[in-house]
């Protein structure tokens, strides 16, 4: 990323977006934070705007404002949430829910700063999907979201590649400093011991090692990179996960 450009960080207020906010201020950049609440941190080059990205009319309006007042040319949509229910309990209001704010807010955001982008010659766009995109139970509208976030990024990877923006997704497995983590686990240590045993690198993950790789995808150097989904999970992804 441009020392002096500006990343949009969804959901950066906690957890792995928060962490994705502290890698790209350290580096010298200016963050603009999308989330319902502020990254409670002072920087001078964070900005942050309070918006609920389930709300489609107010995410127009925060888009619109950003790339307004900012010059973007990276985004990391991360915001993101779970609506669990086994497919007989499935509520089609919780598709929808997800549906925008995973992927109806992507558009969105995309779309405001993509003439930025293509101005510039250079844009980043990184999508966090999760490994359960490959199949988790209890998760229709989450796994469906997510792998659709997947096949966009696969197709706006096509689409912008002649003008320098390349577009990837990042697949997080099971990241221990996280609120969405934490609600579906508690803090029942012997079963955190037992996800952390089945995972092949025997540890849980942790919101920097998302943070990571993001900014690998994020930098100049990653610019032959396009199209892709980099599994952050310890290689979980590498069989079944029980959570």
């Amino acid at each position: 990323m441009k020392q002096h450009d500006t990343v949009v960080v969804t959901g950066g207020s906690t957890g792995i977006g928060a962490a994705i906010c502290q890698h790209f201020l350290e580096a010298g950049l200016s963050v603009v934070n999308l989330s319902r609440r502020p990254l409670g941190w002072s920087n001078p080059k964070l900005h942050n705007i309070t918006v609920d990205l389930s709300d489609r009319l107010a995410t127009e309006e925060a888009a619109k404002e950003t790339a307004k007042d900012f010059v973007v040319t990276g985004l990391v949509h991360n915001a993101g949430l779970i609506r669990a229910d086994v497919i007989e309990d499935v509520d089609l209001h919780d598709y929808d829910y997800l549906s925008q704010v995973h992927i109806g807010a992507a558009i969105c955001l995309t779309q405001s700063i993509l003439p930025t982008m293509k101005a510039r010659g250079f844009g980043r766009i990184i999508l966090i999907t999760s490994r359960a995109a490959l199949g988790l139970r209890t998760r229709t509208s989450y796994t469906a979201t997510k792998a659709g976030m997947i096949g966009m990024a696969r197709t706006w990877a096509l689409e912008l590649g002649s003008y320098g923006i390349t577009v990837n997704t990042v697949a997080p497995g099971p990241i221990a400093d996280t609120e969405m983590f934490s609600a579906v686990t508690g803090d029942d240590q012997q079963k955190l011991n037992a996800i952390a045993a089945s995972i092949p690198v025997k540890r849980l993950g942790q919101s920097t090692d998302v943070a990571d790789a993001v900014a690998f995808l994020a930098g100049e150097g990653a610019g032959f990179i396009t199209g892709q989904t980099l599994m952050v999970c310890g290689g979980a992804s590498l069989g079944s996960l029980s959570l």
